[in-house]
């Protein structure tokens, strides 16, 4: 389950694009968010593509959002949508309405409209699915990348690790975490973090004031996930300390429940930034007065042989060689899928 290995990537998709057209600035790539193009006349356009395959109540929120995360990290404001629903032979129309409500508020929180898109009903689907396009146009000189982070710049994320994770487990495994002793309590609140999953308007803070050198937003393989990409794609060696990164307690409470690491669990709602170090104070104050926590938990350094170091609260480091992390929620799935009420 989840991501093609990078190996994979590059011998059957990476090498088959087509025609290579000069006007593309970012094409596919390990790491990148978005592709970015240029347009003409001092305007870039910037698209991103994402499915939503572990997430069942708010999976039409969570398409809008995380798609459109991966625009704003760009430096651009997602303007225009384009869902795919793959929804099982046997669905009634009440999860068509759910879901569709759910897409419509969520790209009214951000400011898009849907464009077009297409809905089917699947054959020998267990569970709905969405594929849902984001574009966004900026300007020429005003776009971040993945790939820029610069030796020296700081390491900033912003809220807690692990929002998306959270979110999505404690709505669809909560039997299953009921009856491993969580309270209800618990679960609720862990339920809200879905209201903290956009970072469109911090990214954009940061990149209007040009503070970012990189930007990320985190989703499959985590926290953790997105600091490889981030080094992999600027060929650079991201070093954090675990006990600076900061967990919520309902996120504490749901992973230590199933066994999982709260690094490498779904971060959509997780900003991840690196910044010049005299610039981090400045930063740091933009996003206070976002209202957003922000907290620095690691440096970017020059690259040497491996892509994360992990200072662990045990005092052991863990090293990340590869550029590919394995997201927590797949082993939740495979684990405990058959134990759902």
């Amino acid at each position: 389950m989840g991501k093609l290995t990078p190996e994979l990537l590059a011998r059957y998709v990476l090498s088959r694009i087509g025609l290579r057209d000069p006007s593309v600035i970012v094409g596919p790539a390990l790491g990148e968010d978005a592709a970015i193009v240029d347009i003409g006349g001092g305007k870039i356009l910037v698209a991103h593509v994402d499915p939503i395959t572990e997430a069942v109540e708010n999976i039409g929120w969570l398409a809008v959002h995380i798609a459109s995360n991966d625009i704003a990290v760009r430096g651009a404001r997602p303007r225009w949508l384009l869902p795919v629903l793959y929804l099982p032979e046997n669905s009634g129309l009440d999860l068509v309405d759910r879901i569709t409500a759910q897409i419509d508020e969520a790209a009214r929180e951000v400011g898009a409209m849907v464009i077009g898109g297409h809905s089917e009903f699947t054959p020998r689907l267990e569970r709905p699915l969405i594929s849902m396009t984001a574009l966004g146009i900026t300007e020429v000189g005003r776009y971040v990348t993945t790939s820029g982070a610069r030796v020296g710049d700081a390491v900033v994320m912003t809220k807690t690790v692990a929002v998306e994770g959270t979110a999505v487990l404690s709505t669809d495994f909560r039997e299953v975490l009921l009856g491993l002793g969580l309270s209800e309590d618990v679960l609720v609140r862990a339920e809200k973090f879905l209201k903290e999953i956009s970072v469109v308007k911090e990214a954009i803070a940061l990149a209007e004031a040009g503070l970012a050198t990189s930007m990320h937003d985190p989703t499959e393989g985590g926290l953790l996930g997105g600091l490889v990409e981030i080094a992999y794609a600027s060929n650079k060696t991201i070093e954090i300390w675990e006990d600076k990164v900061p967990i919520a307690e309902e996120t504490a409470a749901i992973t230590r429940a199933l066994g999982i690491d709260p690094l490498k669990l779904i971060s959509s709602g997780v900003l991840v930034a690196t910044v010049p170090n005299t610039k981090v104070g400045n930063a740091l104050k933009i996003l206070e007065d976002l209202g957003v926590r922000a907290t620095v938990i690691g440096r970017v350094t020059e690259f040497t042989g491996h892509y994360v170091s992990i200072h662990r609260r045990s005092g052991v480091v863990e090293i990340l060689k590869e550029a590919y992390v394995k997201d927590e929620i797949s082993a939740v799935w495979e684990r405990w899928a058959s134990k759902k009420q």
